[in-house]
C-alpha cells in the first residue's frame, strides 16, 4: 500500500525549510558583518585618513613649543604652549587636552585660548599615525604615549605639577581616562565623552568581546578621588546624553554642566563655556 503525504504537512515543511534556510542566512550575513566590522574598527575608531594637518601648523601661534616622544616606529608629536605669566619663578597649572577622533592638535590652539588667558599651562599631545606623528593609534600606545609627554613635561619650570587638569574631547575622554589608569590628575574634564567603547559598539550590535580598544571610562571614573567636570550636549546623537549622566552619577567628587547642542556643537557658547570652566577650577582650587 502506497502511504500519500498530506499537502498540508508538505506545505508545513517546505515553510520550516524555508524558514530555516532565512535564519541561517541572515545569521551569516550578521557573523560576516560583524567580523569585517572588528577587523575595520579601527579604521573607524581613529580616522586619521580624515584630517588634514594644517600647512605650517604651530608658526603663528605665539610660545608654542613642538616636543617629540620616541616610539619604535619613529616619533609622536606634542605641542607645548605657556600661559600667560607662567614661568620658572611662578609655576602655573597645566592641562594636558586629548582631541576628537577625526582632528589634529592642529586644530586647537586658538580654539583653547583660554586656558593661556587663565594663566594656564596647555600640552596638545598627538596620537599615533596622525598628523606628522608616525605609528598605529590604539589604546594602548595612545596610553603609553600620553605617560611619555606627561612624564616629561609636568618636570618643566614653568608647571605645578601638583595643579594637572586632563581634559578630554569625545574620544579624546577615553585617551584622558586611560591616562589617569596610570597617573593621578588633580582634576579632570570629560567633555562629550562615551561611558565605554563596548557600550558604543552595542548600538551597532558588535559583541564587547571583539572590541580591541574598550576605553572603560566609567571603571576609571569610579576610582578616580579627584574632582571630575562632565560636559555634555543634550541634543548630542553621536556619544547619546545618558552617557555624560552615567560618567557624573559614577563620579565621586563631579560637577555636571549640560548645554543646548549636539556634539560637534558643544559648546555653543565659547564665552559661557569658559565661564564656567573658569568658576570650577577656581572652585576645587587649581586657580586662585
Amino acid at each position: 500500500m502506497r502511504l500519500l503525504t498530506s499537502p498540508l504537512w508538505t506545505r508545513k515543511d517546505n515553510l520550516l525549510r524555508w524558514f530555516f534556510r532565512i535564519v541561517v542566512a541572515l545569521l551569516s550575513i550578521y557573523i560576516v558583518s560583524m567580523l569585517g566590522l572588528a577587523a575595520f574598527q579601527r579604521r573607524i575608531i581613529f580616522p586619521r585618513h580624515l584630517t588634514e594637518p594644517y600647512p605650517g601648523a604651530g608658526k603663528n601661534i605665539a610660545g608654542l613649543q613642538r616636543i617629540w616622544i620616541d616610539i619604535p616606529r619613529g616619533k609622536v608629536e606634542g605641542w607645548f604652549i605657556a600661559g600667560d605669566g607662567a614661568g620658572p619663578e611662578h609655576p602655573a597649572p597645566l592641562v594636558i587636552f586629548a582631541h576628537g577622533n577625526a582632528e589634529l592638535i592642529d586644530y586647537w590652539p586658538e580654539a583653547l585660548t583660554g586656558y593661556r588667558r587663565m594663566g594656564i599651562n596647555l600640552l596638545l599631545p598627538e596620537y599615533r599615525g596622525y598628523g606628522r606623528s608616525a605609528g598605529s593609534p590604539s589604546q594602548q600606545a595612545i596610553a603609553d604615549d600620553f605617560t611619555k609627554f606627561y612624564d616629561l613635561v609636568v618636570r618643566r619650570p614653568e608647571v605645578d605639577g601638583s595643579r594637572v587638569v586632563f581634559h578630554g574631547r569625545s574620544i579624546g575622554g577615553g585617551a584622558v581616562c586611560a591616562l589617569a589608569a596610570l597617573r593621578r590628575p588633580a582634576a579632570m574634564i570629560l567633555q562629550s565623552t562615551f561611558v565605554s567603547m563596548r557600550s558604543m559598539a552595542a548600538r551597532f550590535m558588535l559583541p564587547g568581546f571583539l572590541v580591541a580598544d574598550p576605553f572603560e571610562n566609567l571603571e576609571v571614573v569610579r576610582n578616580l578621588d579627584a574632582p571630575l567636570l562632565v560636559i555634555h550636549g543634550r541634543a548630542d546623537d553621536l556619544i547619546p546624553f545618558p552617557h555624560g549622566e552615567k560618567l557624573y552619577a559614577a563620579a565621586q567628587k563631579g560637577k555636571f554642566i549640560a548645554y543646548e547642542c549636539d556634539h560637534n556643537g558643544c559648546p555653543p557658547d565659547w564665552n559661557q563655556y569658559w565661564r564656567d570652566i573658569h568658576s570650577w577650577l577656581s572652585e576645587i582650587g587649581i586657580l586662585p
